[in-house]
């Protein structure tokens, strides 16, 4: 219920206030997750959106991306620029910007970092007999700053009086990594060890997930410059300065 309230209602909500008061141009943060279960590797933008998704998350950036669509049809006033992430990781290089998420980490990597820091204390692998080389799920990992590079480059395409209506481009590196590769590169870029065990599956979760990143190089004068290590040793940067996240003094 939160996913629709926030993803489905809240950008309905949205798009009203922006009608309102005549602003009409918009890049909308939307997921690899809206092309579901593969039926072809790697995941273009033609991929089927809409179809076999796994989890409420996907399906409410799908009913999104299809109102927008709606939107910018009805009106050709409307530009909006659909970017589908992949698998955003990293902080800042600086190590000042970093990601701390609230109890037991959603995503992978801020998991790994908080086992490597020792505020938690194994990683929970969930699946081991994937369809993979080494059994464990494959996602193409994008460093945080090379997606907002992405967002600057669609800001540039967005302005550009050629531009209409409404387009998708995937963000990705176009290289997968499964969740033990993951596991090995942090540990190279942090010296730490870190622990890990297998459980049951996690419901939702697809076997591998990499992206074909061609049409925003071509459109959007845009390619990810970030390696695995990068991502690992600026996330290790932030976490090992952080350890406990960010503390911020009650009021």
């Amino acid at each position: 219920m939160d996913y629709y309230d926030n993803n489905v209602a809240g950008s309905n909500n949205l798009f009203q206030v922006m009608q309102m008061n005549n602003v009409k141009s918009l890049i909308y943060s939307s997921s690899a997750t809206v092309y579901g279960n593969p039926l072809f590797l790697p995941f273009t933008e033609n991929h089927p959106t809409g179809r076999n998704i796994s989890n409420p998350y996907g399906r409410t950036k799908y009913f999104t991306e299809e109102l927008s669509k709606d939107i910018s049809n009805t009106d050709p006033k409307w530009k909006i620029i659909s970017l589908r992430y992949f698998n955003p990781t990293g902080a800042h290089p600086s190590g000042i910007i970093g990601e701390d998420p609230k109890g037991i980490p959603n995503n992978l990597m801020p998991y790994i970092s908080q086992v490597a820091v020792g505020k938690l204390h194994v990683l929970n692998i969930y699946g081991s007999n994937y369809s993979t080389p080494d059994g464990t799920c494959i996602r193409d990992f994008i460093h945080i700053t090379d997606l907002a590079k992405g967002h600057l480059k669609a800001l540039h395409k967005m302005f550009n009086s050629e531009f209409e209506g409404w387009k998708a481009y995937n963000l990705g590196t176009g290289r997968g990594y499964s969740v033990l590769e993951l596991v090995k590169a942090f540990e190279h870029a942090s010296g730490r060890k870190v622990n890990y065990k297998f459980t049951s599956r996690r419901y939702g979760d697809i076997p591998i997930s990499y992206a074909d990143a061609r049409l925003a190089e071509n459109d959007l004068d845009w390619t990810a410059e970030k390696d695995i290590f990068e991502m690992c040793r600026d996330t290790w940067k932030w976490q090992s300065l952080n350890p406990n996240g960010y503390e911020i003094d009650e009021i």
